[in-house]
């Protein structure tokens, strides 16, 4: 069904439910994965280089980090997967590298915003629903520590 899977992490709880989900699914289909960490660059970073040099290499340093983490939990499933930095709005990030790799499926986790911070930053799946003529998962399903790890140990 799915050739290639797009798994936008970026290390928070939503995003290890929809890493986990997702690379659950790629598993069963077969898939190669991507694993995606976009550091958003918000006005206030761009500010704050300003003042501050080195802001943005920082964030970048933990997006880092936060990747390898994606990346062996992947590799423990038995996948060999291909990993990507960007830098900038993640909706329009996240279509940019589901084209380049010709992603079958994108997989996103969801973390639930006010209104008014809805109003003000949008919702990135949203955006990709809008903007993106691939199939998107957006993952909430619960899997225990221990369920993960039985997957791990079955690749």
């Amino acid at each position: 069904m799915y050739r290639r899977v797009l798994l936008a992490y970026d290390g928070s709880v939503e995003g290890r439910r929809a890493l986990r989900e997702g690379a659950r699914l790629a598993q069963l289909c077969g898939a190669r994965v991507c694993l995606l960490a976009v550091v958003q660059i918000s006005t206030g970073i761009v500010v704050a280089e300003g003042v501050h040099p080195g802001i943005v290499g920082d964030q970048s340093e933990v997006y880092r980090n936060i990747l390898a983490e994606g990346e062996q939990q992947l590799r423990q499933m038995g996948f060999e997967p291909e990993t990507r930095l960007t830098m900038g709005d993640p909706g329009p990030e996240i279509c940019a590298v589901a084209r380049e790799i010709d992603a079958d499926l994108v997989v996103v986790g969801h973390r639930q915003h006010g209104t008014l911070a809805r109003w003000w930053s949008g919702s990135v799946a949203t955006y990709l629903v809008d903007h993106l003529n691939r199939s998107i998962l957006v993952g909430r399903m619960q899997m225990s520590d221990a369920e993960f790890d039985r997957l791990k140990a079955r690749a």
